[in-house]
């Protein structure tokens, strides 16, 4: 069952949808917070591991991070990395005080940017008693090296020119400026970001998990915000709490997967899903569906108290 919700962050309304288990099974539930990709919102692909997630037996949350989607905050299209952090931080105050929710056991999942951003969330929050990630990036690691990690540092040199003289021009009262996500058309997309950044085009841009309220622009004063961020810096404060980092074989972006991997400390896992790119994991069945698996064993066995239907055949995706 999905049911639309909201909670506060740090003064902002957040819009959420909270999975529930469709069975009547009595006492409080296990419960996962998921975050969404950067420039993603609640109805892709957050969405759908949160649905899943709930048909495994837990109480999973996605929701809309600050300034973007059907969540408060303006400018619209700002990417804040601080406030991302305490967006996770408030969706888990949201469950922990829900009476089907039992608050020893609350983990944390994000996918793409917010792989990124549970880190540093669950690293200073000891009530997130287990973190996994899906195609984890830190935000910062790709504007400043790009996805693969070999971008020209002369790219964000200028991104960084662009994004101060955006703030000046703020100030001058010529009001909030932003900049385009993604390009035109698919060949454009292919050309100026390579195999990734076309799945990023077609998965944002086409019929294929086109959102209305999914970012198109971003604020050029969300740059400095983020190229300033470090998301794996305190990973090893995670520990003794597990982390289960799940990777695409494929993905370019994996090597930032494997930096944090690195950086933490035991109990951790790094587990990879043959052929998937960055992208698939986000919601080709043959990817999710072993990915969904991993996480309700990783879930059922390490939040506290947790009885999740371990075993049960994850639904195809939607």
């Amino acid at each position: 069952m999905k049911t639309d919700v909201t909670f506060p962050s740090a003064g902002l309304k957040l819009a959420g949808h909270l999975h529930t288990p469709d069975d009547d099974a009595a006492g409080p539930r296990p419960a996962i917070v998921v975050g969404h990709p950067g420039s993603g919102v609640k109805e892709q692909t957050a969405g759908l591991y949160a649905c899943r997630l709930a048909e495994q037996g837990f109480v999973a949350l996605a929701f809309d991070a600050a300034y973007q989607g059907e969540s408060e905050g303006a400018p619209r299209g700002l990417e804040d990395p601080a406030h991302r952090v305490e967006d996770i931080k408030a969706a888990v105050s949201f469950l922990a005080t829900r009476e089907d929710v039992d608050p020893d056991a609350v983990g944390a999942l994000g996918i793409c940017a917010s792989g990124g951003y549970v880190l540093p969330a669950a690293a200073t929050d000891h009530r997130i008693k287990a973190v996994g990630t899906v195609s984890a990036v830190d935000i910062a690691r790709q504007f400043r090296l790009g996805a693969d990690g070999a971008q020209d540092p002369a790219v964000i040199q200028g991104m960084l020119d662009a994004a101060a003289a955006a703030r000046t021009a703020e100030a001058r009262g010529e009001g909030v400026q932003s900049f385009q996500l993604f390009p035109d058309t698919a060949e454009q997309a292919r050309a100026l970001g390579g195999e990734h950044g076309f799945e990023g085009f077609e998965y944002y841009r086409t019929d294929r998990a086109r959102h209305p309220r999914s970012a198109e622009f971003l604020t050029w004063s969300s740059v400095d915000r983020m190229v300033g961020f470090d998301a794996f810096r305190f990973v090893d404060l995670i520990a003794p709490r597990p982390l289960l980092m799940i990777v695409g074989r494929e993905a370019v972006t994996s090597w930032m997967a494997v930096e944090a991997f690195q950086n933490a400390r035991s109990p951790k896992e790094l587990h990879w899903i043959d052929g998937a790119s960055h992208v698939d994991l986000y919601d080709r069945e043959q990817y999710v569906g072993p990915a969904v698996s991993k996480l309700t064993e990783f879930f059922g066995i390490h939040l506290a108290g947790a009885t999740p239907r371990l075993g049960r055949t994850p639904a195809p995706a939607r």
